[in-house]
């Protein structure tokens, strides 16, 4: 029996004149995560995706890898009938045994887009469910609350009937909103900006900050594994790592210490801003949620703003913690974010923060340091390493 996997659109069905470009995104982003597995057949009819898999492919993985794809709405494995009544009532009930043997309740729900197709949908779903309940007698007809849905869809080019819709990632396919810089820290929070963004169709590179001796090595592998958890999701990233111990020990010697997160949180600004400019990146992004820490006040947030002409996308700026880390567990991200190495935001951590501070006040602290010198020598020292799925 053939079976094939039909994928739904989410809000691109939406689209107008140009939804043809958002359908090929989704396509090359689903040719692109699917191409380990073997080759798959590929056509779009009906604001549908059809993919045939090959008869050595691992249709759980398939499913699971198209789960994780921005801009699918659903996805259904389906066995493939010709538009005839009686080769679907013949076959229908093998095909549904594993998901209806042990249910105790199902409907079926049916979709005519062939209107030449000799049955109507209110005749379809009655008699494709007098079919299954003579084949399991054990089972209900519940059409609210069923345990089992059976679909047949009566399309243009065949039947394809199933009994399995999983629900998508939901979004818009990754590339067709343009391309982010990420500041991705080790913690709980920005993964999860990352993948809010890219959710919304940005390409997302990741920028992280490092300052040996203060930081290990173990630190930084962390969030190279956080890039790799995130990669299930973004696709592939671009992950830019910076040397920021001597910018960190210049604000240390020569600064007020009260004002030392925001003044470092507006070196980073500068720095990322930077190198999106170079990278063609159109925003920065980052985890901060107002309130959380002292430098996330509307204070602290104006004064690292002030030094940014890009757009500085915060998706987490209402969340709380425990929205966060719930936001975390689901994408795969928090067991890693949570293993206990230190990055660069955490040392020289003053006493007492300042929670209001004024740009005029940051402006004159900077007038300290050669900062523009230090940003340089920085970004001269960016490794760079490309991280796929």
């Amino acid at each position: 029996m053939k079976e094939i996997i039909l994928v739904k659109y989410g809000e691109i069905a939406l689209k107008g004149l140009n939804k043809s470009t958002f359908e090929d995104m989704l396509q090359k982003n689903i040719k692109r995560r699917l191409k380990k597995l073997g080759t798959f057949g590929f056509y779009r009819r009906q604001s549908t995706i059809y993919i045939t898999p090959p008869e050595e492919a691992d249709i759980d993985e398939v499913i699971n890898r198209l789960q994780k794809i921005f801009g699918i709405s659903a996805i259904q494995r389906c066995a493939v009938f010709p538009k005839d009544f009686s080769v679907i009532a013949e076959h229908a009930p093998e095909y549904l045994r594993e998901a209806l043997e042990g249910a105790k309740t199902f409907k079926v729900e049916s979709k005519r887009s062939d209107k030449a197709f000799p049955m109507k949908t209110p005749e379809i779903q009655q008699e494709l469910g007098a079919v299954i309940l003579d084949a399991f007698p054990h089972i209900g007809v519940d059409v609210h609350e069923p345990e089992v849905t059976v679909r047949l869809e009566i399309r243009d080019n065949g039947a394809y009937l199933s009994a399995l819709r999983i629900p998508g990632a939901g979004g818009m396919p990754v590339g067709s909103s343009g391309k982010s810089l990420l500041m991705l820290s080790g913690g709980i929070d920005s993964p999860v900006a990352g993948y809010m963004m890219a959710k919304r169709g940005l390409i997302v590179d990741c920028i992280h900050y490092v300052s040996p001796p203060y930081t290990s090595e173990r630190a930084r592998m962390k969030v190279e594994a956080l890039c790799e958890k995130l990669t299930d999701w973004c696709g592939n990233i671009v992950f830019y790592c910076v040397p920021f111990t001597e910018l960190q020990e210049a604000l240390r010697d020569n600064c007020p210490e009260e004002l030392f997160t925001v003044l470092m949180r507006r070196f980073m600004m500068r720095i990322a801003e930077r190198v999106a400019r170079r990278t063609r990146c159109q925003a920065l992004v980052t985890g901060e949620s107002i309130g959380q820490v002292a430098s996330q006040t509307m204070d602290g947030l104006t004064c690292t703003n002030a030094v940014c002409s890009l757009p500085v996308f915060r998706p987490l700026i209402g969340f709380d913690k425990t929205e966060i880390m719930d936001y975390a567990e689901r994408i795969g991200t928090y067991e890693t974010s949570i293993l206990p190495y230190e990055d660069c935001c955490t040392i020289f951590t003053p006493r007492h923060p300042q929670t209001k501070p004024r740009v005029d006040q940051l402006e004159q602290s900077e007038t300290l340091l050669d900062g523009e010198a230090l940003i340089e020598r920085a970004l001269t020292g960016i490794e760079v390493v490309d991280i796929r799925p």
